[in-house]
């Protein structure tokens, strides 16, 4: 059966009872007649020509298609709460960032690109989740995110209309706690045979660039520990588990938030930051900032 349009009301109403599993407590927590609650909820499944809820011992739980409505049910309301956030911050003079930071991405640098791009003079309501690179490009695609920060570009799609920017790039360094640093740090890169390492995983585009060093420079550490997400790499780091490469510009950061110092160069090593945006043209004032600020 054919909707003739869909009443949010009436969805709402189904999503507080799906959560109450109940008319009674749904309508006490909405201060209506339990009458009201039910009439609502027969309106709506008479509109969509289905039944949602079904009674399942003393609860009323959602049959399939009400898990199905209930799925979107939820994405609906959460999508009028941002609506709602955002025009109240358009009231405010507030400009929204929605970032989207890939695993793989150094974090610290992600969050230097956009603290050195955020305006002094007006608030910004900034917006970061973290994800794998293709889930985040979808999202940019649908224009769920105003950029993507990541390590890699974005190769050329008939199917995503997207876009890279180079933000800068760093060469990298090995790094390790203090016991670590000393005991690898004499005859580098020689002493990395056999040494623990942490590395990314052979999905990041890092991963390859480091394979191809170590086999120039003729060495075979232990790896003991890989990993996707960068941020969960460095923490392991941080623990003394093993070695791991980091952007030299982050030499600083890394003893001070990781304890961890330079065990030796990898200048041959560059790693590559990127914005991707939805446009050919980045038009969102703070990522135009960025990349200016990147190229200067």
């Amino acid at each position: 059966m054919k909707t003739t349009g869909l009443n949010f009301r009436h969805l709402y109403f189904f999503r507080m009872v799906a959560a109450e599993g109940s008319v009674t407590r749904a309508a006490d927590r909405l201060g209506l007649a339990i009458q009201t609650v039910s009439t609502q909820i027969a309106a709506l499944e008479q509109s969509i020509g289905k039944s949602l809820l079904t009674q399942q011992g003393r609860r009323l739980v959602p049959t399939e298609a009400g898990r199905v409505a209930l799925t979107y049910a939820e994405q609906i309301f959460q999508l009028g709460d941002r609506m709602q956030e955002a025009l109240e911050e358009v009231d405010a003079g507030k400009i929204r960032l929605t970032v989207g930071i890939s695993d793989s991405m150094p974090k610290l640098i992600a969050a230097h690109y956009l603290q050195a791009a955020l305006p002094p003079d007006t608030p910004v309501r900034l917006v970061c989740t973290e994800g794998e690179f293709d889930a985040l490009l979808a999202e940019l695609a649908l224009h769920k995110l105003d950029v993507v920060l990541t390590d890699r570009p974005m190769r050329a799609s008939a199917s995503l209309k997207v876009f890279s920017h180079l933000l800068g790039e760093s060469e990298m360094q090995l790094f390790g706690v203090r016991a670590l640093a000393r005991k690898y740090g004499k005859d580098f890169p020689e002493s990395l045979n056999g040494a623990p390492i942490l590395l990314p995983t052979r999905n990041t585009a890092l991963r390859g660039r480091i394979d191809a060093w170590l086999l120039e420079q003729g060495v075979r550490p232990d790896v003991v520990g890989e990993f996707e997400d960068s941020a969960m790499l460095n923490t392991f780091g941080r623990s003394g588990m093993g070695l791991f490469f980091a952007p030299a510009a982050l030499a600083e950061d890394m003893l001070e938030q990781f304890g961890a110092l330079p065990v030796g160069p990898a200048s041959e090593l560059q790693e590559q930051f990127y914005a991707i945006s939805s446009e050919r043209r980045i038009s969102h004032p703070v990522v135009e900032a960025m990349l200016s600020i990147s190229q200067r």
